[in-house]
C-alpha cells in the first residue's frame, strides 16, 4: 500500500510527465523515428541510454517516497522527467504508464555461477557448472506462470494512483531478444567456450540446438497464454534503437491476437566478438537465423565487433537494425552496410572520461558522420 504523501508526490511526478508528453516535439520524435525505422534518409537519430549511470544521476537520496512501492515508481518517472530537463536527446516521452504481465519463468535447469569481485561494481569471473558434456543432461525448457489476478490487481492499482492523469495500460510480452552465446557461456565459462570450437564442437551444437529449442518452446507458451504483444512503439529494440514503425503489425492482425511476423525481435553475439565470420556463423549465427526469422523485424548485435561479419547477418530475413560498436571499423562498415539496414552507431565513450577535450570530440564524431554520409 503507497502512503497518502507517497501517492501526492507520485500524482505531482506523473502530471510533470504527461506535460512533458503533450509537448508538440514528441510527436515530431515519433513520426522521425518511424520515418528512420523504415529507412528513409532522416538526420541522425540521437539516443542516450544512461543505464548503470541512473545510481549516479538519480542515486537512491534523490527519491522522496518512504514506501519500497513508491520508491519504484517515483525512479521510473523521474528518469522520464531527467530526459525532459537534462538529457534532450530524441527519446519520446509518452504520456503512457504500463502494467506488464505478471510471470514467472523456470531457468534452464542449471544455475550460473559467478566468482564475485572485489569492489563494488567491479568485474566478475565465471565459476563454470558445465565441466564436461554429461552435465548438459540437466538442462531442462524454461516454464511460463502467468498470474492473470496479480496482473488484474496492479493494472487496477495503477488506475486508482493516476488513470486520470496518465494512460494506464495493460501490456504483454514484447521484448524478444535471443542470447545463446552468453547462455552458453554463462553455463560453461568464455575461456572454455572458445576452446570448445576446436576440441568439443559436437558439445557447443548440442547446447545451442537446446537453447534453441528452449527459446521456441516459451515463446509458444507466451502465445498460448495470450500474452505476446506487439511493439511498434517506444519499446525499446535491439541495441541502440525504439521499435515506432507503420510497418508493423504485419498485415491480418488482430487486436490481441500478436503473431511473431507483427513483432521486432533481436539478437546478439558478444561472446563470439574474436571469432572468425565462419564460426560466428557455425557456433551461434545459424541458430540465431532460425529463431529470428518469423519475425516482422529484426535487430542484431550489441558491443561486438561486427565489421567483418555483417554479410553473413545480412542474410538474416527482415534484418532492419544493426549494431555498429565502438570497436568496429565505421568506415568499412559504412560501405558494407550502404542501406540496406540501419547503422546503430555507438561512438567510443572514452572520449567524455577523464579530460574532456572537446575539439577532439567533435572530430571524432565528423569523421563518422562523414563516413556515412553517402
Amino acid at each position: 500500500m503507497i502512503p497518502a504523501q507517497d501517492r501526492r508526490t507520485l500524482r505531482d511526478l506523473a502530471t510533470r510527465v504527461a506535460e512533458a508528453a503533450s509537448q508538440p516535439i514528441m510527436a515530431e520524435r515519433r513520426a522521425m523515428w518511424a520515418r528512420h525505422n523504415r529507412l528513409e534518409r532522416v538526420r541522425p537519430m540521437i539516443l542516450v541510454f544512461p543505464e548503470g549511470s541512473w545510481a549516479e544521476l538519480l542515486p537512491d537520496a534523490a527519491l522522496v517516497c518512504t514506501s519500497a512501492e513508491g520508491r519504484d515508481v517515483e525512479a521510473a518517472l523521474r528518469r522520464r522527467l531527467y530526459y525532459q530537463d537534462h538529457i534532450h536527446d530524441d527519446t519520446v516521452i509518452e504520456n503512457t504508464w504500463e502494467v506488464p504481465p505478471v510471470v514467472a519463468v523456470t531457468g534452464w535447469g542449471l544455475q550460473p555461477r559467478h566468482i564475485d569481485a572485489t569492489q563494488e561494481r567491479g568485474s566478475w569471473a565465471f565459476d563454470p557448472v558445465v565441466r564436461e558434456a554429461s552435465d548438459l543432461d540437466a538442462l531442462r525448457y524454461p516454464e511460463v506462470t502467468y498470474d492473470a489476478e496479480a496482473t488484474r490487481r496492479e493494472h487496477e492499482q495503477a488506475l486508482e494512483l493516476f488513470g486520470d492523469i496518465l494512460d494506464v495500460q495493460r501490456r504483454g510480452v514484447r521484448r524478444i531478444s535471443f542470447h545463446l552465446g552468453r547462455l552458453y557461456a554463462d553455463l560453461r565459462g568464455l575461456d572454455q567456450f572458445m576452446w570448445d570450437m576446436y576440441d568439443h564442437p559436437d558439445m557447443i551444437h548440442r547446447a545451442m540446438r537446446f537453447f534453441s529449442e528452449g527459446y521456441r518452446r516459451y515463446l509458444q507458451q507466451i502465445v498460448d497464454l495470450g500474452l505476446l504483444d506487439v511493439n511498434n512503439d517506444g519499446t525499446y529494440h535491439s541495441s541502440g534503437g525504439v521499435g515506432y514503425t507503420d510497418e508493423l503489425p504485419a498485415e491480418g492482425y488482430r487486436p490481441g491476437q500478436a503473431r511473431f511476423a507483427d513483432l521486432w525481435a533481436s539478437a546478439e553475439s558478444q561472446e563470439l566478438a574474436l571469432v572468425s565470420p565462419a564460426q560466428h556463423e557455425e557456433f551461434v549465427l545459424q541458430y540465431e537465423r532460425e529463431l529470428l526469422e518469423p519475425f516482422g523485424l529484426n535487430g542484431y548485435g550489441c558491443c561486438e565487433d561486427l565489421t567483418h561479419k555483417l554479410e553473413r547477418v545480412l542474410t538474416v530475413r527482415n534484418m532492419r537494425r544493426i549494431s555498429i560498436s565502438p570497436w568496429a571499423d565505421v568506415r568499412q562498415c559504412a560501405e558494407r552496410l550502404g542501406r540496406r539496414a540501419i547503422f546503430s552507431w555507438k561512438p567510443n565513450p572514452a572520449y567524455l572520461v577523464g579530460q574532456f577535450d572537446a575539439g577532439q570530440t567533435r572530430e571524432y564524431l565528423g569523421q563518422a558522420l562523414e563516413a556515412t554520409r553517402g
